[in-house]
Formats: structure tokens, sequence, C-alpha cells
């Protein structure tokens, strides 16, 4: 298990999290050649991008500015995936599925750790709002997991 990053700009790093995974399913669907996976890893975009947008005024409470940047966990696993496609049996997609599914849990780690700190309550709110869709994210990853083929 990945552990979240002991920061003390909690909403920050959610977005850098969720920043660094657009990125991955961006890629993934340059790599994976099947178009039901297209239309779900541009699903989990489409959230993890409303979700930044949603969170963006509180990180700028927090950093005095927007927040652009990447997580280095998540940079690392993109850097694994690209490799372990090439070296394993495993199909394409499913190296780049199992992959996301952690990226999903670095996601709610990040959030959960956030939900632990003093948050302002419209903060605290909205948060929660998108842990919920961040789950149901997770879910749907997971059981696209259970159906890929090696």
């Amino acid at each position: 298990m990945i552990q979240p990053t002991a920061d003390t700009k909690p909403i920050a790093n959610i977005i850098k999290t969720m920043n660094s995974g657009i990125a991955f399913y961006q890629e993934a669907k340059q790599k994976v050649e099947d178009g039901t996976h297209t239309g779900f890893f541009n699903r989990m975009i489409d959230a993890k991008a409303e979700a930044v947008f949603e969170l963006q005024p509180y990180a700028v409470k927090e950093t005095g500015d927007l927040v652009n940047g990447d997580d280095t966990m998540v940079e690392a696993r993109k850097a694994y995936t690209k490799i372990a496609d090439k070296l394993t049996s495993n199909s394409t997609a499913f190296t780049y599925v199992e992959q996301l599914e952690e990226v999903e849990d670095r996601v709610l780690e990040e959030i959960d750790t956030a939900l632990k700190k003093e948050l302002p309550d419209n903060c605290e709110a909205t948060l929660i709002r998108v842990q919920k869709r961040m789950k149901e994210c997770h879910d749907e990853m997971r059981m696209l997991k259970t159906n890929v083929v090696e």
C-alpha cells in the first residue's frame, strides 16, 4: 500500500495526485487499443478534472496559488508501467488497468488523510462529495481489473 503524502497541504496533495492520474489515464488511452477502455478512461479523466476544479479554490487558500504539479509516486508508477508493459507477458490493457487501480487507491488515501485534518466546513463538505465520486471511480476500476485478461 502506498503511504499518503505527509504534508501540511492536504488539498494540494490531492490535486497533484489527481493531476498525475489524469495524465496517466490519458497515456493509457494511447497505449490500450480497446474502445471500451477508452470510454472508461475518459470517465475517470472527467471525474478527476471536475474534482480538481472543485478543490482548487481550497488549494489556493492553502498554497496561495493554483496547484498544477504532479505526484511523485504516481509518476513513478507511470514509469514502472511503461517498463512492465515491455517486459511482461501480460496484456497492455491488464498492465495499465492494474496500475491505474493503484492510482485510485492513492487518490482515496490522500482524501482520507485530508479528512483527518482540520478543514473549513465548506471544504470538508466538498471533499466528502469528491470522496464519494472517487470511491465510485475506484470501484469501477477494480471491477474492470477483474474483467481484463492477463
